[in-house]
């Protein structure tokens, strides 16, 4: 739910990047108030007219005048751009001015944005757990982020400027209905790579072995798509660009992760070829009891549903 602020959170807030989260961003600054004034560039020029055509906000012709006067700057790129986007943006940041970003790799997001940003801005690093597979300045809507998490990953013992900073930018997300999370960004990643890179990966992996499939099937797995292929197919479908930056920004706490994944995927295999029923179970069981958290947590519901309904319904943490 999004209500209306009764005073701008930020006067001038720029977004560079016009795809799913910076046209969300958009739209759900108009929605809540939190920015009395929304500039908006992208380094295509496609994407820019058709964000001006179906009137996303103030669009920009260039990175300066985007960012000349904003109080906050919010790199809606690819994780692979941040570097390009900070540098671009860097020289045209006003003295106070936040830079921030969306990414879902926040120990290499910092990094870059810390080696180009001047020392009067200050840098938080953030990333809303919020998105769907679609992609463009047509897929954003407001209320992309309500009900979601948003991790910050500040920067540690900053003076007062800087914490009263991190303190706005929280406002910020909040008034989008966001609850906001503060934490480390090294802790950050390890987390995003158990509970989203891992998982799209496997689709990813999945649906590569299907394609395989479906030329000695003749085209049956595909015909025959039950729920789990399904669900599979549709994480899948996500940016491909987008994905291939987050696995090679975050390849330490991935490869952790996924060498924790293969091992018990070993034993899972072990498990079958030797008819250990009893194993099965245990390792279903406790399998059932994280989905049942989940959906105790409020980041999912228990009702059956075949497909999303609209896309406002399809939010699914990247």
């Amino acid at each position: 739910m999004i209500e209306r602020l009764e005073t701008h959170v930020f006067e001038t807030v720029a977004i560079l990047g016009a795809g799913l989260i910076g046209s969300s961003i958009a739209r759900a600054c108009e929605a809540s108030g939190a920015a009395k004034s929304v500039l908006i560039y992208d380094a295509n020029e496609a994407v820019r007219e058709r964000a001006k055509k179906i009137a996303l906000g103030s669009i920009c012709e260039t990175v300066e005048e985007a960012c000349t006067d904003a109080d906050l700057v919010i790199l809606c790129t690819p994780v692979g751009m941040i570097e390009t986007a900070a540098k671009a943006a860097s020289p045209f940041l006003k003295a106070g001015a936040i830079l921030s970003d969306v990414g879902s790799v926040k120990a290499s997001a910092l990094n870059d944005m810390l080696a180009v940003a001047p020392s009067y801005a200050h840098v938080i690093a953030g990333h809303p757990i919020a998105g769907t597979e679609h992609s463009g300045p047509d897929a954003g809507f407001a209320k992309l982020f309500s009900g979601r998490w948003c991790i910050l990953t500040p920067l540690e013992d900053q003076d007062e400027a800087y914490q009263l900073a991190t303190a706005k930018l929280t406002k910020f997300w909040e008034a989008f209905g966001s609850t906001v999370e503060i934490m480390t960004a090294k802790r950050h990643d390890l987390v995003l790579a158990i509970t989203s890179h891992l998982p799209h990966l496997i689709a990813y992996n999945i649906c590569a072995t299907a394609e395989d499939m479906e030329q000695v099937t003749e085209g049956e797995v595909v015909k025959f798509s039950a729920g789990g292929f399904r669900d599979f197919t549709r994480i899948a479908a996500s940016d491909p660009t987008m994905w291939r930056d987050v696995f090679l920004n975050n390849k330490e706490a991935v490869l952790e992760t996924l060498g924790r994944f293969t091992e018990d995927l070993a034993a899972l295999q072990r498990a079958i070829r030797w008819s250990d029923g009893d194993q099965l179970f245990e390792l279903f069981t406790r399998a059932r009891s994280i989905r049942k958290s989940v959906i105790e947590a409020g980041q999912d519901t228990a009702a059956p549903n075949f497909g999303r309904r609209n896309q406002e319904d399809d939010t699914p943490a990247e």
